[in-house]
């Protein structure tokens, strides 16, 4: 374990191994200090945890010199937290493995190719063994709310993993979701979007969860593909029919879900960066 102090925030490193996905799983874990009642902490999984030391230093100020870290996550939690901007949060940056593929797929539902085979497998991995590791580790026996959020296809396995145990979770966060995961290859004859896409079909053929809030984030240069031909790139267009989905099914557009769409965004971590302040303070501000 490798632990580091960067002002208000505590971070660690541990070695997780699962017998669920047969590997080891590297956990960055980032723990807000000087937290009177730990009733008052909530958890927040984030699928590609990676991508967080690798987000881009920013500088102090325009034209200052760069913050000495590891990346940039710490000195966004940093600024929230003095601030006073966000509630305490403890974050867990789960590090993906080789199979990323097929662990971060939906559970039940294979995607055209056949992938997606350990979803199910990283499900289990959530439950029965990291939730327990964290509330043992941090002797924290119940958060104040636990939610799930990731990048690409990590995101897409966030949404799935919150819908499919509703319960459990309160938000669930996607920065350049992979919603276009299919049952039917797009180049198919048979191919529907408004039926293939695995994700809105879920949503759609599930419960209304009231409690239960969403944020999106594409970027306009997420990808170039249109391949309805409507002027939309397909990041947007699916994200966007996804939120349409949802209001369907009873949520409102407004109050349970935030949708950023940054121009010039690209499907990168600098721009995950940019994003990731907004929806923290979008899920966890702080009641001053």
């Amino acid at each position: 374990m490798k632990t580091e102090k960067i002002a208000g925030i505590l971070t660690e490193n541990h070695i997780l191994f699962s017998s669920y996905l047969d590997r080891e799983v590297t956990l960055d874990i980032y723990l807000p200090t000087n937290v009177l009642n730990q009733s008052d902490i909530s958890l927040l999984l984030i699928n590609d945890g990676q991508n967080l030391s690798e987000m881009p230093v920013r500088p102090c100020h325009p034209g200052g010199p760069a913050r000495q870290s590891g990346g940039d996550f710490e000195n966004i939690l940093e600024d929230l937290y003095q601030n006073n901007s966000i509630s305490p949060l403890l974050c867990v940056g789960i590090h993906c493995g080789k199979d990323r593929k097929n662990e971060y797929g939906t559970t039940d539902v294979l995607d055209y190719k056949g992938r997606g085979t350990k979803a199910e497998a990283y499900q289990q991995f959530i439950f029965d063994e990291l939730l327990p590791f964290v509330r043992k580790t941090y002797l924290i026996s119940s958060f104040k709310e636990k939610s799930i959020c990731g990048f690409s296809l990590g995101a897409l396995s966030a949404l799935d993993i919150v819908w499919n145990n509703p319960g459990e979770f309160t938000k669930a966060g996607l920065f350049s979701s992979s919603l276009w995961w299919r049952t039917v290859s797009q180049h198919d004859i048979l191919f529907d979007e408004n039926i293939h896409r695995i994700m809105h079909m879920k949503i759609r053929n599930g419960g209304f969860y009231p409690w239960l809030k969403f944020f999106f984030e594409t970027g306009t240069k997420d990808e170039t593909a249109d391949r309805n031909g409507n002027g939309v790139i397909d990041a947007i267009d699916d994200t966007l029919s996804l939120i349409d989905e949802l209001v369907l099914k009873g949520y409102d557009r407004h109050r349970d879900i935030k949708y950023l769409e940054l121009k010039d965004g690209k499907h990168d971590i600098a721009t995950w960066a940019k994003a990731f302040p907004e929806f923290l303070k979008w899920g966890w501000k702080k009641n001053n």
